[in-house]
């Protein structure tokens, strides 16, 4: 049960983490046979009246060159404009033709490349690759990538333009005349239809805002533009203005490692193309595009349905830039009437009696269209009026003839539209904007398509079926991607690509890949300490017969049960001694057994007085307080909170049901995390990590940062870190973390956390580490610069002092990406269809420089697995690809909680969870601090933290209480 609010899972987790991956043919090597002998490379879609000749930027035949691996990763990052990004000059492409030109590049890179040149600013910027990927270690496999081949104009130049519109007559009441984004793109469509050879929509491709990427030249005179506005014309000027050129030949510059920054405008404006088809046909929530098409099994109930589509990302590879494509499936409020979605939403909804608070709960933000006049428009719903029958309003005549008069609602309706109104007792929607009121009775009402529902709020049946249906088999994801990539609606058909030269390969890219091979473990036996291999196929291991390396006695415990006798408390102990013991952990009775309930973890206060008096009653001296509880509650934040920051002690949850189900395996789990607190040591790496076989001291650094849920606009954001203090163990942390400025991603005092740390390391170890290592964990692509430039700086300046200076490695561990590895065939795979734990692609799906590479550690047994991309920013060390590779894929070993290998380095997988935690531990402070202000004033309360009321309390600080 321990922290239960959120994980990425050790075998499986959401995206069904697991799987394998490989390596490709080495750089350079060409292969005539590839594409066989066709003018056009096999499986592209030539589209309609092109037909191309594929060259490579050498001059070589397209056909005559292979792949070569690299991918940027997504991560966090956002997808703002930045124009100016390029450290080159806007110039022409000296094509002089507005029309595109017909010869596409493909790439071909091959080793060694030239050198880059500095950065203009004198930064310092990610190394390259050092060699041609891994070879050493592990059996070659073939797989399958969602990848999509790109082929690009290199002479083609993008014209980026900037439009808006305001108003010709300014606002009567002196109000701002600033035109909203969905009144803009009203203007744009209604002058892109008017004048379809001045702004050809084909031959475009539009942001939804104000940016919009042409193939030619578009009119730059300011234009009115007449727009009906219900039975009104409202008039407006349009203006467009170019803003850059965009020149395809510096992408291929950087592709070529002659240019050391990436154009990120450019890819911006290629991605901003592959979506122009899906857009018009799907509605788009961030990256994803989704039909609303579904079918009885997708309704979740309650007015929700779950719709699938796809998720879709331009990345610059080593074959060039690729478009992947990923399955995902994402809950919305049906589209249906207003008064149908209430009775679907509202358990015993009934027209005659509603309870206004909830209805106006469930449709407050919501948009909708009517229907009882011919109208596009969309409205959003700003509340709730009172009955219909009794509503009056103010009727002007707009020609300012006859004076207002007060017309009742229902008498409006039956007269100008010929509607006679059903439920006159139902409050009407108020659909009004900028201060004017704009009731409309619900029943004419219908809600707007492609609007979201938080999958938070979701009921927990609901909840797993949508869980279900995200988690696909690896050959069910790969058919529905294949699908929806040539589907007439998908991003890869569509006229626009055609008009800005793209083609794309219509089918997945393929590489081959590795899997390493497991490393052996030291655990515990009768003799003290014995080898053993994990299973070759699974990477899993048991304790059967075999006891932790190091089992840490237990002697002071107590049990304060919440589960209101629901605990099998004799049956439970005797159970959890018993496998305790097997396991080489020495375990005496508990102290004693405090009986309390559930409903005491909705009381901050009543909690805190209870955990005092609990410490008071071991006389300040416990190890460990067990906490069995009925159900997962949200209590859990504020018992951690106050355990772990103001009492000291360590705590760890469970469920009643499970204890007393007594399983062995959960047994074995629950006593893994005990030891780990309680600084025991479960297992460790029975050889040393490659390239560390000196007598040197390493430490392993990871660190992350958890920002606030989407829609919190000021709240801390929580920046962790954690290290080893052991080695060459390497499997003992201690942990550091900051609440810092709202949704800051840059750790602000890492230089000073990790520092600290270091000095804890010669606390316990008398020596300094000579080598770190650091795991990155959450940052995208276009943050690289800040991680090197900022943070590493700022760790160097820290810790290089009195003639210390250590080596540093940095590596960035991203999850949060779309890349997948699929075997061949189903039979090539592990049992299940994912690919082997182990699986690493360094080449081909990699960058086309950079030193990165994929790397599926654990096992998937839900879903499809999903490989975290590490990318080595800097390295003192000099590793080899399959050095650094098998010392990240051996480390996944040693998760302490976990007898499998995980799906990310442990460093970077304990700063996440400690960020979280403390995440939990500020959720808990605010609900605290809201209840007790509530109690005392009924005057609006704003949160004003005090970081000390987070501050790990002294008796933890050398505990791994966050595991």
């Amino acid at each position: 049960m321990e922290s239960y609010g959120r994980g990425r899972g050790r075998g499986g987790g959401r995206t069904a983490r697991g799987g394998v991956g490989g390596r490709g043919r080495e750089r350079g090597q060409y292969d005539n046979a590839q594409h066989g002998g066709t003018s056009n490379p096999s499986n592209y879609h030539c589209f309609p009246g092109r037909q191309r000749e594929y060259r490579s930027v050498s001059g070589q035949d397209w056909r005559s060159c292979s792949g070569v691996g690299g991918s940027s990763g997504s991560g966090r990052g956002g997808g703002v404009w930045k124009i100016n990004y390029a450290t080159t000059s806007s110039r022409n492409s000296g094509s002089g033709s507005d029309a595109p030109t017909s010869e596409l590049r493909s790439l071909e890179i091959s080793y060694p490349l030239q050198p880059s040149p500095p950065p203009e600013s004198g930064e310092i910027v990610p190394i390259r690759r050092p060699d041609n990927g891994g070879t050493s270690y592990g059996r070659k496999v073939h797989l399958l990538v969602n990848h999509f081949a790109i082929n690009f104009n290199r002479h083609m130049t993008m014209l980026l333009y900037n439009i808006d519109a305001q108003p010709e007559v300014p606002s009567k009441h002196g109000g701002s005349s600033r035109v909203s984004n969905s009144d803009i793109r009203v203007v744009k469509n209604k002058i892109f239809s008017d004048d379809l050879k001045g702004f050809p929509p084909s031959m475009t491709a539009y942001d939804g805002g104000k940016i919009i990427l042409s193939a030619v030249k578009l009119p730059t005179e300011k234009v009115k533009v007449d727009v009906p506005k219900g039975e009104a014309v409202k008039s407006y000027i349009f203006n467009v203005e170019l803003v850059k050129e965009l020149q395809l030949r510096e992408l291929t510059a950087y592709l070529e490692g002659r240019l050391p920054v990436i154009p990120r405008a450019i890819l911006q404006g290629l991605d901003l193309v592959m979506k122009e088809n899906p857009k018009k046909h799907r509605v788009q929530v961030g990256q994803g595009f989704y039909s609303m098409r579904y079918n009885r099994g997708d309704d979740l109930g309650c007015g929700v349905v779950a719709c699938k589509g796809f998720q879709q990302s331009l990345k610059l590879t080593s074959q060039g830039p690729v478009l992947c494509v990923d399955f995902s499936v994402l809950p919305f409020r049906k589209p249906v009437p207003v008064l149908q979605f209430l009775q679907e939403r509202l358990p015993g909804f009934n027209a005659d009696r509603i309870d206004y608070r909830k209805v106006e709960k469930e449709l407050k933000g919501l948009k909708v269209s009517v229907t009882h006049r011919e109208t596009k428009q969309k409205f959003t719903i700003k509340g709730l009026t009172g009955p219909t029958e009794s509503l009056i309003f103010t009727l002007e005549d707009r020609d300012g003839i006859n004076p207002p008069q007060k017309v009742r609602v229902v008498d409006y309706f039956r007269n100008k539209y010929s509607k006679e109104i059903k439920f006159k007792n139902l409050p009407c929607l108020d659909l009004g904007k900028n201060g004017k009121s704009n009731v409309v009775p619900m029943e004419f009402c219908v809600l707007v398509e492609g609007q979201r529902y938080p999958k938070d709020h979701l009921d927990k049946y609901p909840s797993k079926k949508l869980k279900d249906m995200s988690l696909p088999k690896p050959w069910e994801r790969k058919n529905f991607i294949c699908d929806a990539v040539q589907a007439s609606d998908g991003p890869l058909r569509g006229d626009t690509a055609c008009k800005f030269e793209i083609e794309a390969n219509l089918k997945m890219t393929e590489v081959v890949g590795r899997v390493l091979g497991v490393p052996n473990l030291k655990l515990g036996d009768t003799s003290g300490a014995c080898k053993f291999t994990p299973n070759t196929e699974n990477g899993q291991w048991n304790l059967v017969d075999k006891s932790v390396l190091q089992g840490k006695d237990i002697e002071r415990w107590a049990v304060l049960d919440f589960s209101s006798d629901s605990l099998i408390y004799e049956k439970f102990i005797h159970k959890l001694m018993t496998r305790c013991r097997t396991l080489g952990i020495l375990m005496k009775p508990p102290l004693f057994h405090e009986l309390s309930d559930m409903r005491v973890l909705s009381d901050t206060d009543r909690l805190r007085k209870l955990l005092n008096h609990v410490y008071q009653k071991a006389n300040h001296q416990l190890q460990i307080l067990f906490c069995p509880m009925t159900y997962r509650h949200h209590g859990y934040n504020a018992l951690k909170w106050i355990c772990e920051t103001q009492v000291g002690i360590v705590t760890q949850c469970c469920l009643s049901d499970r204890c007393n189900m007594g399983k062995d395996d959960y047994l074995a789990n629950l006593a893994l995390k005990i030891n780990t607190k309680l600084g025991g040591n479960n297992f460790e790496l029975f050889d040393r990590l490659p390239g560390f076989e000196s007598d040197d001291h390493v430490m392993f650094i990871g660190a992350d940062v958890n920002h606030p849920s989407p829609g919190n606009g000021s709240s801390p954001s929580i920046a962790a870190v954690v290290s080893t203090v052991n080695w060459p163990g390497a499997n003992k942390y201690v942990a550091r973390y900051r609440l810092q400025k709202h949704r800051s991603e840059k750790i602000l005092e890492l230089g000073e956390m990790c520092l600290d740390l270091i000095n804890k390391y010669v606390e316990l170890n008398k020596v300094k580490p000579n080598k770190i290592i650091v795991f990155r964990d959450g940052v995208s692509d276009n943050q690289f610069d800040m991680v090197l430039n900022e943070e590493l700086m700022d760790l160097k300046k820290a810790i290089q002092c009195d003639g210390y200076s250590p080596t540093i490695t940095l590596v960035i561990a991203q999850k949060r990406h779309h890349t997948r590895l699929f075997p061949v065939n189903e039979k090539q795979g592990a049992r299940g269809g994912n690919v082997f734990p182990g699986t690493v692609v360094d080449t081909t799906i990699v960058h086309p420089w950079g030193y990165d590479f994929y790397l599926c550690s654990h096992y998937g047994l839900l879903g499809t697995s999903n490989p975290t991309h590490y990318y080595c920013l800097w390295d003192d060390h000099k590793f080899s690809s399959d050095a650094l590779q098998k010392i990240i894929n051996n480390l996944c070993y040693t998760f302490a909680r976990s007898t499998k290998p995980v799906s990310l380095v442990p460093p970077a997988y304990y700063a996440s969870n400690l960020a979280y935690r403390v995440r939990q531990y500020y959720e808990a402070w605010e609900s605290d601090s809201a209840t007790s202000s509530s109690l005392s004033s009924s005057s609006p309360f704003s949160l004003q933290f005090d970081p000390k009321n987070f501050k790990m309390h002294g008796d933890l600080e050398n505990v791994m209480f966050f595991c």
